[in-house]
């Protein structure tokens, strides 16, 4: 990567308006994270990209010296379903900030990637719902396959050397959609490749069928990323799958509702039972949090309404998160990530 070795099975941050939310940068390098995610889409419509190029891109923009992965807003143009159309020339859409008219088209979406000087870029795709028709489907995955196709064109004229393209495979949950569109996305060659449309509200069952099937038919020499995924057991599933990168808000936007990981499981501070608990989140977690503070504290914040809660808890959760996948990178140098997967989830999906 051209700012910083990330090694993989790697989890990444999510940034979306360029911050990671209650952290400062300087905790997430002390976290040892070295690539983030940041969203085209918001960024395009706040600040703005006139406000990012003056600034020498969003790097420096965001005062971030290590590696940046943008979203092109493909999944947040799906969530505005009432406010958008698409087309084969792209997506017009109403602003979620103030209602105004915009267009984006796959050429677009890498123009401004190329302002934010993103070093892995994702192109415009079309997210299907869960729940959506076969119809519906095949239609997702021509138009995915076309803008990819348009995006690499743009993307290969106009990027410098050292960023990266990424494809990205829909399909919803019909498995020859899925077969369709790792055949059209894969023979672009792309430097990387991304399964998107999953976890957005399936059961943990289709959702382990349809990544296990997608994921089979990848290849192995290019890193593989699934998008929109963050907790212990998918990411476990998905790394014994081949699965390279992950992101997802889960873990930062957890903690500011007072859930924090612990190895046995997810923990809640506003429990009643917190009031009296001076131990740690974890006794056994080495993060500043934990080393500093009791869960009685934390919850005595998150009930003040403290700046500091959210702060405290998003720390300690990004920890876990990295420190997961250390252990996880491990096993597998080891030869031993099965049996390191039963443990760890044999505790984690215990109950306190």
């Amino acid at each position: 990567m051209p700012r910083g070795k990330v090694v993989t099975p790697a989890f990444m941050p999510v940034g979306t308006n360029g911050t990671v939310k209650a952290l400062r940068n300087e905790d997430i390098e002390a976290l040892d994270f070295k690539l983030i995610l940041g969203n085209a889409y918001h960024l395009y419509l706040r600040p703005g990209l006139e406000v990012v190029r003056q600034s020498g891109g969003l790097h420096r923009f965001m005062s971030w010296k290590y590696n940046i992965l943008t979203d092109s807003g493909g999944f947040q143009v799906f969530s505005l379903a009432p406010f958008r159309k698409i087309s084969d020339a792209g997506v017009d859409f109403r602003s979620h900030i103030d209602g105004s008219l915009h267009k984006l088209t796959p050429e677009k979406v890498i123009e401004i990637q190329s302002v934010l000087g993103s070093d892995i870029l994702m192109p415009l795709d079309v997210c299907t719902p869960h729940d959506c028709s076969p119809g519906q489907a095949e239609d997702a995955v021509r138009i995915t396959t076309l803008w990819a196709k348009r995006s690499r064109d743009v993307w290969k004229s106009t990027m410098k050397d050292d960023s990266y393209l990424f494809g990205i495979i829909q399909g919803n949950f019909y498995k020859d959609l899925r077969e369709r569109s790792v055949s059209e996305i894969c023979v672009l060659d792309l430097p990387g490749y991304a399964i998107g449309g999953l976890s957005v509200g399936e059961s943990g069952d289709v959702f382990t069928d349809m990544l296990v099937h997608t994921a089979d038919l990848m290849p192995r020499e290019k890193p593989l990323y699934l998008m929109g995924v963050g907790t212990p057991d998918y990411i476990l599933t998905a790394v014994e799958n081949g699965v390279d990168l992950f992101d997802s808000v889960f873990p930062t936007r957890i903690s500011r509702n007072a859930m924090v990981f612990t190895p046995s499981g997810p923990l809640s501070l506003r429990q009643e039972k917190m009031k009296l608990d001076v131990k740690p989140i974890d006794p056994d977690c080495g993060c500043y949090t934990c080393k500093h503070y009791s869960r009685a504290y934390l919850r005595h914040l998150f009930k003040a309404r403290e700046i500091n809660a959210p702060v405290l808890a998003t720390y300690h959760n990004l920890f876990f998160m990295e420190q997961m996948m250390k252990a996880v990178r491990k096993a597998i140098t080891e030869g031993r990530f099965s049996g390191f997967k039963k443990e760890f989830l044999g505790k984690y999906m215990g109950s306190h």
